[in-house]
């Protein structure tokens, strides 16, 4: 088998982390799924047992026949259910069902173009322990580069990073104050994984430790660049303070970044000579950027790279994501975890779930109006959902909530982001209901996301007092090139169920539409 993409991850010595259309159909699509729901509501027969479907981590339990029939038994979960514990992360192959045949496909849209993974993330892990294995496509490689030998009795196999020990970097000088020499060996892996020579590599991949990446987007992202001109693709971090510190211009190493295999090759060619030069600066991103901008080269953005300079609770950050793909997630274990009622694992799990089902749209957000009853939905696809009272404008949600602080402590640290926020209200009875993921799953049709109510405290707000459930239907999110480099946010319809269930249906939108409550 032909191997495309490489992977090559970066983990630091000085810490061991873990957390591992326009559519002309729309309007009818629309009502047939309300002619159906209003009928089952009707026809919902007494004493039948209602069955929930799960899905967590690549789990699947099919509902019987007799369930198929009734959609208000299939979707909302069982409340006495006991919930499951989350097996380990993997690749999710979800299993066609009959679940809905009353829904007629949406319009025919030809496939993009085929993508060829070739891509390169090079590791940097201290044993013991190993790296956790990594999900990869079959046709992606990565490499664990170690400051030491790994253990006897290390075992590997196709899922985990192939284990290769780092080149002695004592004769480099290192001369900031306090900093760590583990940063010349994290920079010159991006030699070392060049020098390998591997055949058919068009970009190289670097990260930290503790950066989780979300490998195919990060492949759809790159395609959209030639590899065969100079690129270096990546992200600064979200603290201004840090920006400051160190560069507006630098691909922060947490978030990772990309190189293409033309720049990578020059650049591998020059870096020692490099590494000499920058013996003052503190760590591998500011040598790597250095050299690269000594070369000419300057930072192509990607906002999907996360650094997460921040501290806290992320909930802000990742129900407005910008509007592009999830590339990774940096710095995890110093934030608590991204859903309650689990740890940081077991969040970062139920996560990978949702977004080993439909990558490019996991945490992408989206804001339904319901104008009947005077709602606005926020919708971060994959993550949770936000129930407003009346008319929330489009553009006061893309704002981040202050949920988190900065990265930094001190009475004197700058708190100030690269990009809007907007107040958290303290008092969590004035904060709008939430409905967390429950599950996720698909069939032929498209995709059934689950979001379930999260009570905090004694808050039960009037206007959506009994609403507990919310279900969202959408297609799987296929972009091509042209699409990802001109994205447009997805519209969707609001369809009520029921007294405690609401259903959403998230489409393209369009020609003209605008997503507001008076259009």
């Amino acid at each position: 088998m032909e191997k495309d993409t490489l992977i090559v991850r970066g983990i630091r010595t000085r810490r061991s982390r873990r957390c591992c259309r326009g559519n002309r159909n729309v309007t009818t699509e629309s009502n047939i799924i309300k002619k159906e729901i209003s009928k089952n509501v009707q026809t919902k027969k007494k004493g039948t047992e209602q069955r929930q479907w799960e899905v967590a981590c690549g789990s699947v339990q099919e509902s019987s026949d007799e369930d198929r029939n009734t959609l208000l038994q299939i979707l909302p979960p069982n409340p006495l259910s006991a919930p499951k514990p989350l097996p380990p992360v993997g690749p999710i192959l979800p299993r066609a069902s009959p679940l809905h045949p009353h829904l007629p496909p949406l319009p025919h849209r030809p496939p993009p173009p085929p993508l060829r993974r070739r891509l390169l993330l090079p590791l940097l892990a201290p044993p013991p322990p190993l790296p956790p294995p990594l999900a990869l496509p079959s046709t992606t490689r990565s490499i664990a580069f170690l400051d030491r030998p790994p253990p006897p009795n290390a075992s590997h196999n196709t899922s985990s990073p192939l284990l290769l020990l780092s080149a002695d970097t004592s004769h480099f000088p290192y001369t900031f104050r306090g900093g760590l020499r583990s940063a010349i060996r994290v920079a010159r892996v991006v030699k070392e994984a060049v020098d390998r020579n591997d055949t058919d590599v068009r970009w190289f991949v670097f990260g930290d430790d503790d950066t989780v990446f979300f490998v195919d987007n990060v492949v759809r992202t790159l395609a959209k660049y030639d590899h065969r001109r100079w690129f270096y693709v990546g992200s600064n971090s979200e603290s201004y303070d840090q920006n400051v510190k160190y560069s507006f211009e630098m691909a922060f190493g947490g978030g990772g970044f990309a190189i293409s295999s033309s720049l990578a090759r020059v650049l591998a060619r020059v870096l020692d000579s490099c590494l000499r030069r920058y013996g003052h600066l503190y760590g591998s991103d500011s040598r790597i950027y250095s050299c690269v901008a000594e070369l000419g080269v300057g930072l192509t953005h990607e906002p999907g790279f996360h650094q997460l300079d921040m501290r806290g609770n992320l909930f802000g950050m990742l129900t407005a994501h910008p509007l592009s793909p999830l590339l990774s997630l940096h710095h995890l274990d110093a934030v608590e975890p991204l859903f309650p009622d689990m740890n940081r694992v077991q969040a970062l799990e139920h996560l990978m779930a949702a977004a080993n089902i439909d990558p490019a749209r996991i945490l992408q957000q989206t804001v339904c109006y319901d104008r009947s009853n005077s709602l606005t939905f926020s919708v971060s696809w994959g993550y949770a959902i936000q129930v407003y009272q009346g008319n929330e404008l489009l553009p006061d949600l893309l704002s981040l909530q202050r949920t988190f602080g900065p990265w930094r402590r001190g009475s004197k640290v700058d708190a100030k982001f690269m990009f809007n926020t907007r107040d958290y209200p303290r008092d969590p009875c004035k904060r709008p209901p939430v409905f967390f993921l429950k599950n996720v799953t698909s069939d032929k049709n498209g995709i059934w996301s689950n979001y379930s109510r999260h009570v905090v405290g004694n808050c039960f707000e009037s206007y959506v007092t009994q609403l507990k459930q919310i279900i969202v239907f959408s297609k799987k999110l296929e972009l091509n090139n042209e699409q990802m480099s001109a994205p447009r946010r997805q519209c969707c319809n609001v369809l009520p169920t029921s007294n405690d269930t609401t259903s959403l249906h998230i489409r393209p939108c369009e020609i003209g539409e605008l997503i507001s409550m008076q259009s």
